[in-house]
């Protein structure tokens, strides 16, 4: 009876499981493995809010591997040290993952694979949460593409409906003594900020699906619009059980689909809009496979010559917490450290106050959102912070500096969203709320921090010295 280990990553689900499938397929006894190797991903280590997603996640997929007679093996360690002695224990003769896109992770898998398959045992790697591999998509042979729109157009071209891969099911469920504990493990940490996230959040893959449900019955059909206003559901808020892998695209794709067909709806704008915003987790996966380095470096080596502030953790920290006296900044940053999100708009502006108004390194920024959001992503995180600073590929033109108060006017008029996140000026009229030093003594009653810099004022001097840039 020949045994396989699958050995699961960010692909933490039971249903459209490739290697899972395989292994099933080929073997009769199948040991599902997790191994926690946080070392071998620095310097990107997943962050703390990332930590508590993963320890929910792990505990979902226990529970229902526990349901179907199965249990998952939790190890810690050296990878190929733990993999090593589980395929000996086990007596292993093959091992199945999915694979990883971040260039640390590709590096050692390739390590791993090699060393293994010279020891005779079989390694096989299928396709990852994508719909197709970075490495699949080109303007012409080995050409990336650094332009969303093309990136796009020929993607949208290849996404054929597909029917999700049924739930495997081997013959026997592997099981091995010396399982390390979840709680051993360390990955729930003691942030300020876990109740908020167990209010907001159920990973795992049952909490994946109830979400796309509720996205597709709820939000789907006014997406278009809806996805621009802060202060409501609009968007589907799956990229995290995307990043861990408890829903593939490719089940989002074909769910959607067929809601749009029973209601005999076809393709509409909301769905269209929607598949877009995944495409820009598709390009950004392109691009850091293409440009590994931009995870530290700028895209565009222009910007490595401009003139960023010196940092300051007494501002820096302001920006954190809520407290530059900006009111849109403020609602998206302390949307951010309750609930391990922020609404995708108010990203964009609370980036641009810190890379143009502030003119502080995007740096700062990304590594905030790595251990803050509990969809931080290398990729994502990675495209979106260079995306708004100006230095990234497809950027916002440097000159395109947001302005918090028009666009809390445009998007959140009636002022509910910074109602909700600022309670203190919960009590003042939408007009003046949008821009609350305009009453000094209202300010003052409430308790919220003046402005701690001019947005006009600090636009200028950024875009000066934006211009200052070598051509």
């Amino acid at each position: 009876m020949s045994t396989a280990i699958i050995w699961l990553r960010r692909d933490l689900r039971l249903v459209d499981h490739a290697a899972l499938a395989a292994a099933c397929a080929a073997h009769e006894r199948v040991l599902p493995v997790y191994i926690h190797a946080p070392q071998e991903e620095a310097p990107w280590a997943p962050g703390a809010a990332s930590q508590w997603w993963l320890h929910h996640s792990l505990e979902a997929l226990s529970g229902a591997l526990l349901q179907r007679g199965g249990r998952l093996h939790l190890a810690a360690g050296d990878s190929l040290s733990e993999l090593s002695r589980l395929i000996a224990q086990s007596g292993a003769s093959a091992l199945y993952w999915t694979r990883c896109y971040e260039p640390v992770l590709v590096a050692r898998d390739t390590r791993i694979k090699a060393q293994l398959r010279e020891r005779g045992i079989v390694v096989q790697s299928y396709p990852g949460n994508v719909w197709l591999e970075p490495w699949q998509i080109s303007r012409a042979p080995g050409q990336a593409y650094r332009m969303f729109s093309p990136f796009w157009n020929k993607l949208r071209a290849q996404l054929a409906p597909q029917r999700p891969l049924p739930e495997p099911r081997p013959r026997v469920w592997a099981k091995l003594p010396g399982s390390v504990s979840l709680s051993a493990l360390g990955l729930a940490p003691r942030i300020p900020w876990a109740k908020g996230l167990a209010h907001t959040w159920h990973p795992g893959e049952a909490g994946a699906r109830a979400r796309l449900k509720r996205f597709g019955e709820r939000a789907l059909g006014d997406y278009a619009a809806g996805r621009e206003r802060p202060a409501d559901a609009g968007g589907s808020q799956l990229s995290p059980h995307l990043h861990f892998g408890e829903i593939t695209p490719r089940q989002i794709l074909h769910g959607l689909r067929k809601r749009a067909e029973r209601r005999g709806e076809g393709t509409h704008a909301g769905l269209e809009a929607y598949l877009r915003e995944l495409g820009w987790r598709e390009f950004g996966c392109h691009l850091l496979h293409h440009f590994p380095r931009t995870c530290e470096q700028n895209f565009n080596p222009r910007f490595d010559a401009f003139r960023w502030a010196e940092a300051d953790d007494r501002v820096l920290g302001r920006w954190q917490r809520g407290l530059t006296g900006v009111p849109l900044v403020d609602a998206g940053m302390r949307e951010l450290w309750s609930t391990g999100w922020m609404h995708n708009r108010v990203r964009m502006i609370v980036a641009s106050f810190l890379t143009k108004n502030l003119r502080l390194h995007w740096h700062h920024g990304a590594r905030w959102f790595w251990d803050t959001l509990v969809d931080a992503d290398l990729a994502n995180n990675t495209l979106n912070w260079q995306w708004v600073a100006g230095c990234g590929a497809d950027a916002a033109p440097y000159f395109r500096v947001f302005n918090p108060h028009t666009q809390a006017a445009r998007f959140d008029p009636e002022a509910r969203y910074l109602k909700r996140w600022l309670p203190e000026l919960a009590g003042l009229q939408a007009r003046l709320l949008l821009e609350p030093w305009r009453d000094p003594a209202a300010l003052r009653r409430c308790g919220y921090p003046s402005p701690m810099i001019d947005p006009k004022a600090s636009r200028l001097a950024a875009l000066e010295a934006f211009t200052a840039l070598p051509d």
